[in-house]
């Protein structure tokens, strides 16, 4: 061969690479916009389908309540979505997500992106928002037939548009403070980032700590215990509406856990987001399966709302490690999910703190547990306590532990925060007395006094061919505010002033 036939062959094989160098470029690019379309649409039908938890939520509140506060906690379900999506669009955004000008404050909290301007990314945009409208959600159960509206009002704008996004910042955003880590070690330094995939301690830990709050500095509904301290029995009005917001919630979980995977274009993660369903679902049936048996032996009775509960505690504990655990994984944290369950509710029960959802044991417990659990079943390389004392590898059992120890100061982190900003709120709210309705107005029923509508109106049972209908129908005062019999202890609303049926004044 001679050496121009040399040079020939070796330019026209230069000119080859470079062009085949230039079709992947060309794919790459061709592809770009494939993969954000990909991922929009993924990340957006995930939050339609955890938007519907916002129905959830209103139906297990609503069940969990006695009939005659049924609308109010179905008008703050239906506002707080609302209420939200304002909320976390003009400030919540910003803070979670915005690059912040100052150097030294962008490990704490964004400041850019204010009002929706310059949002890149609107599925993410949209999936953030219902996570920040689950963080809100959680806080009325805990405070159910007793909370006064401006309350839900304060806390609906404060958790999604302050408290909420700045833990999401400080462990979701790539600049903040908790996902960074620390490095550990100077010769096969390793390096902590804080383990918490879907929110278990970001939202749920969260929202269970305001609810323990709120629950705390309100006090128990009026009848809730007796004057020795001990617990009275105040059950909802509908076990069937309870049990079907449990089931929607349970649906919504998947989505939850499923989609934080969020990327779905790249390889294998179709099959991620698949093993994060299963493992979420199988973490909430250890914890139901746990707590029930144990119910069963202590009590003798098998009961579907606490077996609907310790479920959804289960769930929200695999939402920090549902992408990175075995078979054995979920059954650890299952478990464990439903004992501290156990154990919180009746804690609540003996300090005399009332929560009428279990909102607390339900978020604060599983949230909790989820953060730690993460950092002992996971099969991340030096994530995972137990798989590494499997291998006995003295190293990846220290950065492990390291591990755990970071999960463990961000859960401190995070309880600290949501603390701190509430507790302020709450106090000035109930010093000018807009914290806690009138115990006369508890007593009745927040429905007709404060929203002038009946979730379940008298007059609409019934067809009226019977005889005792027509009686009935001659015995009911009919009232634009409130239908009710003639009753010398019922009362009715005239002209702003309360009357009792038979004319006594109430003022």
């Amino acid at each position: 061969m001679n050496d121009s036939s040399f040079s020939s062959d070796l330019d026209a094989l230069l000119r080859l690479q470079f062009r085949v160098r230039q079709l992947r470029l060309d794919l790459d690019a061709f592809r770009s916009p494939i993969r954000d379309n990909q991922n929009a649409f993924f990340l957006t039908f995930m939050a339609l389908l955890i938007f519907l938890m916002q129905c959830g939520f209103a139906f297990l509140e609503a069940g969990a309540v006695r009939a005659k506060n049924v609308t109010n906690i179905l008008t703050k379900n239906v506002l707080d979505s609302l209420i939200t999506i304002v909320s976390y669009w003009s400030l919540g955004w910003a803070l979670a997500y915005g690059a912040n000008p100052v150097a030294i404050l962008s490990p704490f909290f964004g400041a850019s992106q204010f009002f929706g301007q310059q949002i890149s990314d609107f599925g993410r945009f949209f999936f953030q928002y219902v996570f920040a409208a689950r963080a809100s959600t959680i806080i009325s159960g805990a405070v159910a037939e007793r909370a006064e509206f401006t309350t839900f009002f304060v806390y609906s704008l404060l958790v999604p548009g302050f408290a909420f996004p700045v833990l999401a910042h400080w462990g979701w955003s790539s600049v903040g403070w908790l996902h960074k880590g620390i490095t550990v070690g100077e010769h096969n330094s390793f390096h902590t980032t804080y383990l918490d995939l879907a929110g278990a301690g970001v939202v749920h830990l969260c929202g269970g700590t305001i609810s323990l709050i709120a629950a705390w500095m309100m006090g128990p509904r009026i009848g809730r215990f007796s004057s020795e301290g001990q617990p009275c029995k105040m059950e909802g009005h509908s076990v069937p509406l309870a049990s079907l917001g449990g089931f929607i919630l349970m649906l919504g979980f998947l989505a939850f856990n499923g989609g934080s995977v969020a990327d779905i274009s790249l390889p294998g993660n179709g099959q991620l987001v698949a093993k994060a369903m299963i493992n979420t679902l199988l973490c909430g049936a250890f914890a139901a399966i746990c707590t029930l048996i144990i119910h069963k032996i202590r009590n003798g009775k098998w009961t579907v709302l606490l077996t609907m509960n310790a479920c959804l505690a289960g769930m929200i504990a695999a939402c920090a490690g549902c992408n990175q655990m075995d078979a054995w994984g979920t059954i650890v944290t299952g478990v464990g999910a439903g004992l501290i369950y156990m154990a919180l509710s009746g804690l609540m029960l003996r300090l005399r703190i009332d929560d009428p959802l279990d909102a607390f044991a339900v978020h604060f417990g599983g949230g909790l547990w989820g953060l730690v659990s993460v950092c002992l079943v996971s099969t991340s390389p030096g994530r995972g306590v137990v798989p590494s004392l499997a291998t006995g590898d003295g190293l990846a059992i220290v950065r492990s532990l390291a591990q755990l120890g970071w999960n463990i100061l961000s859960s401190l982190a995070i309880i600290v925060w949501s603390s701190a900003v509430v507790l302020p709120v709450f106090g000035l709210l109930k010093i000018i007395g807009k914290f806690r309705v009138a115990p006369e107005i508890e007593q009745k029923g927040i429905d007709i006094w404060k929203h002038g509508e009946e979730a379940y109106p008298l007059v609409a049972y019934g067809h009226g061919w019977d005889e005792a209908e027509k009686d009935l129908d001659e015995e009911i005062v009919w009232h634009p505010i409130a239908t009710i019999y003639h009753d010398p202890n019922k009362y009715r609303e005239t002209d702003g002033s309360r009357k009792r049926t038979n004319g006594t004044n109430w003022n």
